[in-house]
């Protein structure tokens, strides 16, 4: 336990120890202070380390298995029929397409009930005849109002899907149960028979019934019976979406590139490069009031990137198909700022005009040639854990973070174990001149000679000797 020092005895300042231990901590200080700078450039690097990741991940945007073969499906009216295209299996072109009847599902409803909640329909079965056989639900007191029927349907996994309509028809019994096949097409149907329910508040009958059908449509002038409404196999690598008849109106459907994606994703591999370089010019920003222990400013890390990044961007990409070689070819250029602009309309301009050109400037061969091989192979080997400059410095830093740990824990040890010494040695001198008093006046009190008080010579010469 640590012993407090008054200087009663000695007449040593009470917090000798205290500042003495200070002094012995001034080296620890120092490097705290210099671990905190080495930990804040580590965090700068790894915060290059990722933009720059980041940049690869918006070129993968570009060589998915969409990349620069976005397309759209463009509808004359996307209400009547909408459309999805897959990339790989489209062909571009266009088709005009006639709705005349959606093929339907099967389906019923039953007579008015006042309610939906209350009035009881019986006990009783409820029978289907499906494509897959006959199915059965039974219906006892604890499930009977239209909404608990419904519910017992939807639930029961029969291929049938029930819900409680309120018609205005009829103001006295408004609520009714209509029952439906999940599909569509004839052969899909399904028959409803009649309802036989005992003890009901009133009657329980299907009223209305429509049977399951295909429906019908026209390609280009040709009549096609089609037994769904979303269909795969009209246009290649296109599902149409048919939302409702429109007999006598022919609706465009076109499958073209969809420029704007294409665009977005450039624009996406343009911004992420610009928060790279932003980043870049910001550490290298120097004036009298920067301190560049705490930034990567006049770094050869940052130079060797910023080098890097500025040869792919002004670069040129030999070995591709085509006549687009460079950036500045597709509207991207550095501007005053250090940073890039990107001018969306020539690059749609330049894509429309030479769509293979600009794929083969950006795809390449995949492995070597074009810029997203180059920009891919040039950022792993920059941030490459094992010889990249980028790897190379993190572990230089935090060998540094951990050496700093281990000066620490060293002289901490010595400076408890110090403090200790020190704490002990002066416990020791404050018992010695207390002792030394205590005689001191006990000889004065035998002697008749001055009192303990003014027997200060043993205390003045241990503090001298201190």
């Amino acid at each position: 336990m640590a012993i407090t020092l008054g200087g009663i005895n000695t007449g040593l300042p009470p917090n000798l120890v205290d500042q003495l231990v200070e002094l012995e901590k001034l080296p620890i200080k120092k490097l705290e202070e210099k671990k905190g700078k080495t930990q804040t450039k580590l965090e700068l690097v790894n915060e290059l380390d990722t933009k720059l990741r980041d940049i690869l991940t918006s070129l993968t945007e570009l060589t998915n298995t969409k990349g620069f073969s976005d397309v759209q499906v463009v509808s004359g009216d996307p209400n009547i029929i909408s459309g999805t295209a897959d990339p790989e299996a489209v062909t571009n072109g266009s088709w005009n397409i006639e709705v005349l009847d959606l093929a339907n599902k099967p389906s019923a409803l039953t007579n008015g009930f006042p309610d939906k909640d209350k009035t009881q329909v019986g006990i009783g079965y409820v029978q289907f005849e499906t494509a897959e056989g006959t199915k059965e639900i039974f219906i006892d007191g604890s499930n009977n109002t239209l909404e608990k029927v419904a519910s017992k349907i939807n639930t029961a996994g029969l291929g049938l899907q029930a819900t409680v309509i309120k018609d205005n028809k009829d103001a006295d019994a408004p609520y009714r149960l209509m029952v439906s096949g999940v599909k569509v097409g004839g052969s899909n149907d399904v028959e409803y028979p009649t309802l036989y329910f005992l003890d009901g508040d009133q009657d329980f009958y299907f009223d209305e019934e429509r049977e399951a059908k295909n429906g019908k449509i026209k390609v280009d002038g040709f009549e096609i019976e089609i037994d769904e409404n979303k269909l795969n196999d009209i246009i290649p690598g296109v599902t149409l979406d048919l939302r409702q008849a429109a007999p006598g109106r022919t609706i465009n459907v076109s499958v073209a590139e969809n420029k704007e994606v294409v665009s977005g994703k450039i624009k996406d591999f343009v911004d992420k490069m610009n928060a790279t370089l932003a980043f870049i010019q910001t550490q290298s920003r120097v004036n009298e009031r920067t301190d560049t222990t705490k930034t990567l400013g006049g770094d050869s890390l940052v130079r060797t990137v910023e080098n890097d990044l500025r040869r792919l961007i002004q670069g040129t990409q030999f070995g591709v198909n085509g006549e687009v070689r460079q950036l500045n070819q597709i509207g991207i250029v550095f501007n005053r700022n250090g940073t890039l602009d990107f001018d969306q309309e020539k690059f749609n301009k330049t894509l429309a005009q030479k769509p293979s050109d600009v794929k083969s400037f950006f795809i390449g061969d995949g492995s070597s040639v074009g810029l997203v091989p180059s920009v891919r192979n040039t950022i792993n080997r920059i941030t490459n854990n094992a010889f990249g400059p980028i790897g190379i410095r993190k572990k230089a830093l935090t060998q540094q973070l951990q050496q700093a740990d281990q000066r620490i824990d060293n002289i901490t040890r010595m400076v408890e174990q110090k403090e200790k010494n020190l704490r002990r040695k002066f416990s020791n001198l404050e018992e010695t001149m207390s002792r030394l008093k205590s005689q001191g006046a006990q000889l004065a009190a035998r002697l008749g000679g001055p009192s303990a008080d003014n027997l200060n010579f043993a205390g003045a010469s241990i503090n001298n000797s201190v």
